[in-house]
């Protein structure tokens, strides 16, 4: 291979340049620089050592050619590998295109192989920075975000956390473009983004605020991150760049990379004149007062009663068949229905996929899979309310959780979860009415809490302690905590006063 043998005034060229990467490891990459006599795009002949301490640090992991070593701590390494290494010019922080005669951008990001055998997106793709120093840039198609994502050079490579970071395989080289229908959505997300920030209000940021366009936060720790704001009192704020939401990335390495077929329907059949969001409600809400039973008529479905007839209507009125929209998918939208009985309460707190107590005692809040969850998921509720024997739809909101909710509370209650888990579970055998055992332990219960408890999650109890106790299948039913000791599986929760309060 011969390296830098590309024109970067040619799109055609540098692709099929770069298509060459499929299947390499990084570690190739970097032998080929080794071996190469020309050290730069455009360059002459000079030593292999020179300036290759911009890319990497002399510290104590695990070891590379030169005795130098890769920074775990620093996720744009592997990239900035392929810009110096293979394409031969000096990383750097411009807002311009990489590519700046052709307006290409060039983009890692790493995937993932799930047990299945199947790839899905590592994690959100950083697009530029969002500047605290000056006015937002109201025009969409000057700003740098559009700069930088109107022509994508797109590089997956295979995350293997089990094998050294430069024996990473480069599985896909592509260009990319987000499609009209996406970048329409894109655009909306780009304006709410920066009317929050217009009103002095960028602290609150969230993924959750928007659909396909997120802004993440940046920075080793939230303390080193803080900036003062352009806007308002100047609070200070969050470091954040503008950046794909990692559903989007899933949505487009499965679709447009991978090209499956995965079964996806679209919710906007047609140009719509609102932003996604109000299109959505809007679709929801134009039934408002019509029961249950009326919309099973109505969608020609039978009156069955059972727990997942308010979902399947609430799917029909969007005029689709099951929780596989297209934009769902995209922006990670989760529809949840919820019932208000007469009383003006509703009748179920909101459940959440099981977590591991010995995961969640080594995470930090900010890297939680509770706090990734909340910051980039929005819920499209659809609320139903009792009346005499039927359910009539009352509204529909899209909603995400608040930032001080769960950046302040959330967290709070989070830790305390965390805490009592890693010191250890304190159990109490007593007996019920039917003279058999039951296991009490000191979790707090919904009572305990505001926004956030954690419950049982698994088909029956199940315990092994200590001191010898044994309760249930513990192999299907429990998890393991950090002390060895065993108990049933559990899964946070939503409480269901706090929905309530939300909707209202």
């Amino acid at each position: 291979m011969k390296l830098f043998d590309y024109d970067d005034t040619d799109i055609n060229s540098i692709y099929s340049y770069a298509k060459k990467l499929e299947g390499m490891t990084f570690h190739e990459v970097l032998d080929e620089y080794e071996r190469s006599p020309i050290k730069s795009y455009g360059g002459k002949l000079y030593d292999a050592y020179a300036n290759f301490e911009n890319m990497v640090v002399r510290e104590k992991t695990v070891e590379y050619g030169f005795g130098a070593s890769l920074n775990d701590k620093a996720k744009g390494q592997l990239g900035n590998f392929i810009e110096k290494y293979y394409f031969g010019y000096d990383p750097n922080g411009n807002q311009e295109a990489d590519f700046n005669k052709i307006g290409l951008e060039l983009k890692q990001t790493p995937i993932d192989k799930t047990k299945k055998g199947e790839y899905r997106a590592g994690e959100r793709l950083s697009i530029t920075n969002i500047s605290y120093n000056e006015p937002v840039e109201e025009d969409f198609y000057k700003s740098h975000v559009w700069e930088k994502i109107k022509c994508i050079l797109l590089i997956h490579y295979l995350r293997d956390k089990s094998i050294e970071r430069l024996d990473y395989v480069i599985k896909f080289v592509n260009l990319f473009s987000p499609p009209k229908d996406d970048l329409k959505i894109i655009i909306d997300d780009y304006n709410q983004i920066n009317e929050k920030i217009k009103q002095g209000k960028a602290h609150e940021l969230s993924e959750g605020d928007t659909m396909y366009l997120g802004a993440c936060t940046k920075g080793a720790t939230a303390k080193k991150s803080m900036r003062p704001q352009y806007y308002g009192d100047h609070t200070l704020a969050k470091k954040r760049n503008y950046c794909f939401k990692v559903s989007y990335m899933n949505y487009v390495l499965k679709n447009y990379i991978l090209q499956k077929n995965v079964p996806c329907e679209s919710i906007i059949k047609e140009d719509i004149k609102t932003s996604f969001q109000e299109h959505v409600v809007s679709l929801i809400n134009k039934h408002i007062g019509m029961t249950d039973k009326e919309l099973c008529e109505m969608y020609n479905r039978p009156y069955n009663n059972n727990k997942a007839q308010w979902n399947d209507l609430a799917f029909r009125m969007l005029g689709i068949k099951g929780n596989h929209a297209a934009e769902f998918q995209k922006a990670n939208i989760v529809v949840k229905t919820i019932r208000i009985e007469e009383n003006g309460k509703n009748r179920e707190n909101m459940s959440f996929a099981p977590f591991k107590f010995k995961e969640l005692v080594q995470e930090e809040w900010e890297d939680s899979t509770v706090f990734n969850y909340f910051d980039t998921t929005q819920f499209l509720f659809v609320v139903f309310q009792k009346v005499s024997d039927a359910y009539v739809i009352q509204k529909a909101k899209l909603w995400h959780m608040p930032y001080y909710d769960l950046n302040e509370i959330v967290k709070s209650e989070w830790q305390n979860y965390k805490n009592i888990i890693k010191n250890g579970v304190i159990f109490k055998k007593v007996k019920n009415l039917d003279g058999e055992l039951e296991v009490k332990n000191n979790l707090p219960g919904m009572k305990d809490t505001e926004i956030i408890h954690i419950r049982p999650h698994a088909q029956k109890s199940a315990y092994k302690l200590n001191d010898g106790f044994l309760k249930g299948n513990v192999e299907r039913d429990a998890d393991e905590l950090p002390n060895g000791e065993w108990m049933t599986k559990q899964s946070f929760w939503l409480n269901k006063q706090y929905i309530l309060k939300q909707l209202k």
